[in-house]
């Protein structure tokens, strides 16, 4: 089986602290087998990886910031500018033809998509996140779970890991490597792993907002 990470941040985020070393190790290791790389409003760092490690392990993501939420967008090609609404956010993922999977429906505290916005836009959300790693105290997991299987839509399980440790524990199991032709059909009738990884890595993105912050990085 073939262990899917969609939602993970690198140190390019400024919360995240996955360097591209660990990226190498967790792949090296098939600690996870596909990873995506979803730092906060910005795909640099992706696009290296992506061209490092090989298109077949690494998906370049983007956890895009929209007035009413985030959206992140897969298989993109060019960073998607935030503070759009959400549909224009949807929009410019579509353009490029990128895939559209909403990262923990419901959270306030993590800026999730509400359930109005949600059905509004319920004809275009090509992914929807029915597991997050993170999702320690505010977990919307069966919701979101509710919601996708109504509108017969695709669920995954996710870390969303902003450090090395929190990779391996919450994925989705695929039968086989996917494309962007091939994602959405592989992972339907794929498998959520839902053990959570150490609480400890609940710290991960107030410890590397620190660390950035003593070195003098925005």
């Amino acid at each position: 089986m073939i262990k899917i990470d969609l939602h993970t941040h690198s140190e390019a985020s400024i919360d995240g602290g996955i360097t591209a070393e660990e990226y190498a190790y967790l792949l090296r290791n098939e600690i996870a087998d596909v990873i995506a790389i979803t730092d906060h409003d910005r795909i640099d760092f992706a696009l290296g990886m992506q061209k490092a490690l090989g298109d077949d392990k690494i998906i370049v993501g983007e956890e895009i910031t929209t007035t009413q939420g985030e959206i992140i967008g897969l298989y993109l090609s060019e960073k998607v500018i935030p503070g759009m609404s959400a549909q224009e956010t949807i929009d410019a993922i579509k353009a490029q033809n990128g895939i559209v999977y909403i990262p923990h429906p419901f959270e306030k505290v993590r800026k999730g998509l509400q359930e109005d916005v949600l059905l509004a836009l319920i004809d275009d959300i090509d992914i929807i996140e029915g597991f997050n790693g993170r999702a320690f105290v505010q977990n919307y997991g069966p919701q979101s779970i509710l919601l996708a299987k109504k509108h017969n839509i695709p669920i995954v399980a996710s870390s969303d890991a902003h450090g090395k440790k929190g990779v391996g524990s919450t994925y989705t199991s695929i039968k086989e490597k996917p494309t962007r032709q091939s994602l959405l059909e592989v992972i339907k009738p794929g498998h959520m792993q839902t053990k959570r990884p150490p609480y400890y890595t609940l710290l991960y993105p107030k410890i590397n907002r620190m660390k950035k912050w003593l070195q003098g990085q925005k």
